[in-house]
């Protein structure tokens, strides 16, 4: 089982966002049979069978073992990831595009970024499992309460510039054998977990 899959075909996005299947899903971090998740998730068992064929046929979950009692035969099933995120490449040509023309101050436009990020490394990590290799990446990930809004901008300001002085220090365009890397740096407030999204939105 691997950590994240990323599902880009419309068609598996679809099923997998079926409330009932994404249950079953979370369910199936271990193998279980039909039987078993109709009893956690208080379904029939021909009902369970039918979605847990669904996502079988989606590649969303495999065929852990098999049992036989007596005649008959128990299929026992686990999740193909321990989790999920659909990629905006399932939306087709409706999907968000950093290329197109947004406000690059916008949330709108960090949003664009992330889900290209999504789209592009689930495309690589493909590419690294096909090839039996690892696919090197970078994250840092840090929460930094700003005193003020002054001392915001002044961060971006200096940021922007540390960015730009090792890029020109490590950027070599004639390298033989270098490879480009894609640099996004995000930022937004913190959630709180307290406040209702849209009213955190506002603040």
């Amino acid at each position: 089982m691997i950590d994240v899959s990323v599902i880009d075909d419309p068609a598996a996005a679809t099923v997998a966002l079926d409330p009932v299947r994404s249950r079953l899903l979370a369910e199936l971090h271990e193998p279980a049979s039909a039987a078993t998740l109709a009893e956690r998730v208080g379904l029939p068992r021909q009902k369970v069978n039918y979605h847990l064929r669904t996502l079988e046929s989606h590649g969303l979950v495999r065929l852990a073992n098999e049992k036989r009692w007596g005649g008959l035969t128990e299929r026992r099933l686990v999740a193909t990831a321990s989790a999920y995120v659909v990629s905006p490449q399932a939306m087709g040509p409706a999907a968000v595009d950093p290329e197109r023309a947004l406000d690059r101050l916008s949330a709108s436009y960090l949003i664009a970024l992330a889900a290209r990020a999504v789209r592009e490394i689930a495309g690589l990590i493909r590419g690294a499992d096909k090839a039996g290799k690892h696919l090197a990446t970078l994250s840092v990930d840090t929460v930094i309460r700003f005193r003020s809004a002054k001392d915001r901008a002044a961060f971006s300001n200096e940021l922007a510039e540390a960015v730009k002085q090792l890029a020109s220090k490590y950027h070599d365009e004639s390298a033989p054998g270098g490879r480009p890397h894609r640099l996004v740096i995000l930022a937004h407030p913190l959630p709180d977990p307290q406040t209702p999204t849209e009213e955190a939105s506002c603040q």
